[in-house]
């Protein structure tokens, strides 16, 4: 059986910065508020005309992702597309990733869970290149939530919360049977979905003729919902579990974590579960504070940062963890 390391990462997000003073002038809102709930200062919103798209974003991404690996685009032999804002309803952005990088016919694969998306998706393709089937994978999170949000006073407790912006990872096949991906994690609980949902559009419940006709403006299963506490008490639970899980299967400890790097969902559930493992400051990275909740993309741009300003080191014990709408989590353990 071959191994899997990330030999390449890569991240874009959106030049327009939205702060919470920004957001204080168009809803009943205020810096102060923001932070003390969520940990956020800043996000980076599209600006309506300015080109980027979820998929323009990934490419962008994936672009650097690729250099960095030092492959050409020819060498990825299959994509993994994760993200719950696709440009179309469909086809998925994996194969408009595929055109725009103008990569051979390869395979590509959309992934929708959302804030666990990145880690699935990363699993997918772990699973793909330790099989023998692909060298080389490119996996990409990406999400452009700015322009599906309520911003208004009435949708101020979830859109207070996302940003755009897109991350990407090369994973490649290696024989270094003492580095790379270690294992992956993954768990769902179905009965807890429309806790943290976006109900409509979709096809389950109403015809998209009835959707044209009602036409209703405080029809709000347009925006996301989200029980902020349930999904909070959820989160910090199986955060910990799913953790624990991946190190029990490498027979590691906490104290053995070089960095944590969990999906930036809240920063008061990052510092819990900091807490609970007993991790100092240099073994968690956050990034939430600059870009807000980027759901599929938060772990790889946050991932890429790290990387980028040293934090990541070879031999380092990496662990990736996300919880999200769902419920679906995961994590991902990785020696560098």
């Amino acid at each position: 059986m071959y191994n899997s390391k990330i030999t390449g990462l890569g991240y874009y997000v959106p030049e327009n910065v939205v702060t919470n003073d920004d957001l204080s002038k168009i809803m009943d809102t205020n810096d102060a508020w923001i932070q003390e709930r969520t940990g956020i200062k800043e996000r980076r919103h599209v600006v309506r005309g300015d080109g980027d798209t979820t998929t323009t974003m990934g490419v962008k991404a994936a672009k650097i992702a690729i250099e960095r690996a030092k492959i050409d685009k020819d060498d990825i032999d299959f994509i993994v597309f994760a993200t719950l804002s696709p440009d179309y309803y469909f086809p998925g952005p994996g194969v408009l990733v595929q055109r725009d990088l103008g990569i051979k016919t390869v395979g590509a694969l959309d992934v929708r869970n959302q804030c666990s998306g990145f880690i699935y998706a990363l699993s997918v393709a772990d699973q793909f290149i330790k099989s023998g089937m692909y060298k080389n994978v490119l996996v990409i999170g990406s999400e452009l939530h700015s322009h599906g949000l309520d911003m208004t006073t009435r949708g101020r407790g979830v859109s207070v919360i996302f940003g755009d912006g897109a991350g990407a990872a090369v994973l490649s096949r290696s024989e270094d049977d003492g580095k790379g991906i270690l294992s992956s994690h993954l768990h769902s609980e179905g009965q807890h979905a429309e806790e943290l949902s976006l109900i409509a559009p979709g096809m389950g419940k109403r015809w998209v003729t009835d959707i044209i006709e009602d036409n209703d403006p405080n029809d709000e299963s347009y925006f996301p919902h989200m029980n902020g506490q349930f999904v909070f008490k959820n989160a910090v639970v199986r955060f910990s579990e799913v953790i624990i899980e991946g190190l029990k299967a490498n027979s590691l400890k906490p104290e053995d974590i070089d960095l944590l790097v969990p999906h930036q969902a809240n920063l008061r559930i990052s510092q819990f579960i900091q807490n609970k493992f007993g991790l100092n400051d240099d073994q968690v990275f956050n990034n939430i504070m600059k870009y807000g909740n980027t759901t599929a993309a938060s772990i790889p741009i946050a991932l890429t940062e790290a990387w980028e300003s040293g934090k990541v080191k070879e031999g380092d014990l990496v662990v990736l963890a996300a919880f999200g709408s769902g419920f679906t989590w995961g994590s991902v353990v990785i020696r560098w």
